[in-house]
C-alpha cells in the first residue's frame, strides 16, 4: 500500500473514455447524465420507502433494498469521474484512484450477481414453501445472505485490485475505457498478463455461474409449483411475483455474459465501453423502476408518502 501512496503524478493513467467533443457525444453524454440522475433518485427513493413503511419489512424487499444500495454505489462509482473528466478536459486518474475504481466496482458487480441469485431462492421458498416460509427466511437468515453477498464481492474486489495494481505499467498509460477495467488495464502492463487474464476470466465464468445455477435451480423448482396450483388466480400471482426479479436478472447477467465470456478475439473496446454504459448505469436506473411500476405494495407506499407530504403542505 505504501507503494501506492507513494506513485508520482507521472504515474497517472488516462481515461480515453467513451464520447468526444463532437455534439453528437454531447447529446448522448446530457442524455447518460440524466439517466444517472434518474438512477440516483429512484435508488435512494426505493430505500426510503423499504426503510419508512412497516409493509416492506418482509424479506424481499429487504434484499431490494441492498439491491438497490448496490446500484446506487455502482453509479456513484464510475459515472461522476467520467462526467468530471469529460466537462473539464482533463482525462487523467491517478494510480490509487484507479485501484479504489476497480476494487469498488469488482466488489459490487460480484455482490449484486450473488444478491440476484440468492433472492431467486427467496421466491422458491415464498411460493413452494409458504407455510415454512417465516423460518426458511428469518431474520437472522436473511442478514446472512445479504452479508454472504457483500463478504464474497468485498474478498474479490480486493483480491483482484491488489493484483492488478501490483503490475509494472510503462509504455503508454492510456486506458481505453471510461474507468479503469480491469482488461483494458492489463493490456497496458509491461509483463505477460495472459495467465491472470485466464485466471479472471476463470472468476468470471465462477462469480456468473455460481448465482445463475441457483436462479436456474429455483425458478425450476418454482415452475414445478406452479404447474401443479390448481387455482388459475394463484399461478398467475405466483409467477407476477417472479416477473420482476427475471427481468433485473436477464439484464444483469446478460450484459456481464456479453463483456466477461466472451472469448478475447471477439472483444472490441468500443462494443465493452457501449456495454459497460448499459449495466453501470442503464440497469441500476431501470431496478428500482422494474420493482416499483410492477409491485401494488411499493406503489401504494409511495401514494401514502406523497399523500402525507399534500397533508404536511396544507397545514
Amino acid at each position: 500500500m505504501e507503494i501506492w501512496l507513494n506513485q508520482s503524478s507521472a504515474d497517472d493513467f488516462t481515461l480515453l473514455g467513451i464520447f468526444s467533443c463532437s455534439p453528437l457525444d454531447f447529446v448522448l453524454f446530457s442524455v447518460v447524465m440524466v439517466v444517472f440522475t434518474v438512477a440516483l433518485c429512484g435508488n435512494v427513493l426505493l430505500i426510503f420507502l423499504i426503510y419508512v413503511d412497516p409493509r416492506l419489512h418482509t424479506p424481499m424487499y429487504f434484499f431490494l433494498s441492498q439491491l438497490s444500495l448496490m446500484d446506487l454505489m455502482l453509479v456513484c462509482t464510475n459515472v461522476p469521474k467520467m462526467a468530471v473528466n469529460f466537462l473539464s478536459g482533463r482525462k487523467s486518474i491517478s494510480f490509487v484512484g484507479c485501484g479504489i475504481q476497480i476494487c469498488f466496482f469488482v466488489t459490487l458487480v460480484g455482490s449484486e450477481g450473488l444478491l440476484l441469485g440468492l433472492m431467486a431462492y427467496d421466491r422458491y421458498a415464498a411460493i413452494s414453501h409458504p407455510l415454512h416460509y417465516p423460518i426458511l427466511m428469518s431474520k437472522r437468515v436473511c442478514f446472512q445472505v445479504a452479508g454472504s453477498s457483500w463478504a464474497f464481492g468485498i474478498i474479490d474486489g480486493l483480491i483482484q485490485m491488489v493484483v492488478i495494481m501490483t503490475f509494472s505499467y510503462c509504455g503508454s498509460r492510456e486506458v481505453n475505457h471510461f474507468f479503469c477495467e480491469m482488461l483494458s488495464l492489463l493490456r497496458l502492463a509491461c509483463a505477460d498478463t495472459s495467465l491472470i487474464e485466464n485466471i479472471i476470466f476463470a472468476c468470471c465464468v465462477f462469480m456468473l455461474f455460481l448465482p445463475f445455477s441457483i436462479i436456474v435451480a429455483s425458478y425450476s423448482r418454482i415452475l414445478k409449483t406452479v404447474l401443479h396450483m390448481r387455482s388459475a388466480q394463484a399461478s398467475k400471482k405466483a409467477l407476477a411475483t417472479c416477473s420482476s426479479h427475471l427481468t433485473a436478472v436477464s439484464l444483469f447477467y446478460g450484459a456481464a455474459m456479453f463483456i466477461y465470456l466472451r472469448p478475447s478475439r471477439y472483444r472490441a473496446p468500443s462494443h465493452d465501453k457501449v456495454v459497460s454504459i448499459f449495466y453501470t448505469v442503464l440497469t441500476p436506473m431501470l431496478n428500482p423502476l422494474i420493482y416499483s411500476l410492477r409491485n401494488r405494495e411499493v406503489m401504494g407506499a409511495l401514494r401514502k408518502g406523497l399523500d402525507h407530504c399534500r397533508i404536511g403542505s396544507q397545514h
